[in-house]
């Protein structure tokens, strides 16, 4: 190694090939999910909706998140996502959640599942237009949720979600 050279930059699992672990295992398999399937359950949500049960709508898309779906279906049920948030109101937000998390063991991770929602609903240049504020008000709601659910779930949700491989 030349004196000139910054040891700093080296690759050291380049020199080491056994230490290369191939995608496969770094990314969990999931089942591949139609784009048809993610509908049925966006039109399932949207229905419930209607009915006036937006916690139950929110938790049923949480429990069925399409982590093998393509990125339209994706798409379609962070969209869905946002718009079940945007429907519910902010005095019923905390309760909401609570409900969510101590309904069954899973609770912690359905409000991680969340939070990946409120992220990615952050990251779009186009927020749903969700309440009175126009795309403002869609960021805003989003915040408003990120807020709460940090609360129920602890600091560690943020954590969890970053630090996951299963993208939604």
């Amino acid at each position: 190694m030349a004196a000139n050279q910054n040891w700093r930059l080296i690759d050291v699992d380049a020199l080491d090939p056994e230490l290369q672990y191939p995608a496969e295992l770094l990314s969990p398999p999931f089942e591949p999910v139609s784009l048809s399937t993610v509908q049925q359950l966006n039109q399932q949500c949207r229905g419930l909706l209607q009915q006036g049960e937006n916690s139950e709508a929110l938790r049923i898309a949480l429990q069925n998140v399409p982590y093998g779906a393509d990125d339209a279906g994706k798409d379609l049920h962070c969209t869905t996502i946002v718009e079940i948030l945007g429907s519910i109101k902010q005095s019923e937000m905390s309760a909401t959640l609570n409900t969510i998390y101590s309904s069954s063991e899973a609770g912690s991770e359905l409000l991680d599942t969340l939070m990946k929602y409120l992220y990615k609903g952050m990251a779009k240049k186009d927020v749903p237009q969700v309440g009175s504020g126009g795309a403002s008000g869609g960021m805003s709601v989003l915040l408003s949720w990120h807020e709460k659910v940090v609360e129920i779930a602890g600091l560690g949700s943020i954590v969890r979600v970053m630090t996951d491989r299963r993208t939604v």
